[in-house]
């Protein structure tokens, strides 16, 4: 079952094994893999990564570890894209409170999804959406 939907960082960070992930959103992923469930990663993160990579802001180690764990039946995470259901929950969402278009489609994909987001970052934590950390 999917239980929420991680931001592209909340990912990265997982990954990586870095200290970034608050305790509870670290406790919640770890909760999460232990009882078999999922958290969803929008295909919008999926094309971050690349541009974060082609930044020099992450390693591209990092695009390859996620796309095994996407490869992997039994994996935690679960990859979801970005449809025309995506698409039209999009309008639920003001601009205004969250103007970066792959924030807003990682939180419309938790809209639609209806679960909350597993995020740091301060748009997202401030407007309506559901988040976790």
């Amino acid at each position: 079952m999917i239980v929420a939907v991680g931001d592209t960082h909340t990912v990265v960070w997982h990954l990586s094994g870095e200290m970034r992930l608050s305790n509870n959103a670290r406790s919640f992923i770890e909760v999460t893999a232990k009882n078999g469930d999922q958290i969803a990663i929008s295909s919008i993160s999926l094309v971050e990564m690349i541009y974060l990579i082609e930044k020099g802001r992450i390693p591209a180690l990092r695009f390859s570890q996620l796309a095994a764990e996407l490869e992997n039946p039994e994996s935690l995470f679960v990859q979801i894209p970005v449809d025309l259901k995506i698409a039209r929950t999009l309008s639920r969402i003001d601009v205004m409170q969250i103007p970066d278009m792959p924030d807003r489609i990682v939180a419309a994909t938790a809209l639609h999804l209806d679960v909350p987001v597993i995020s740091r970052d301060g748009k997202i934590r401030l407007s309506s959406i559901s988040t976790i950390w």
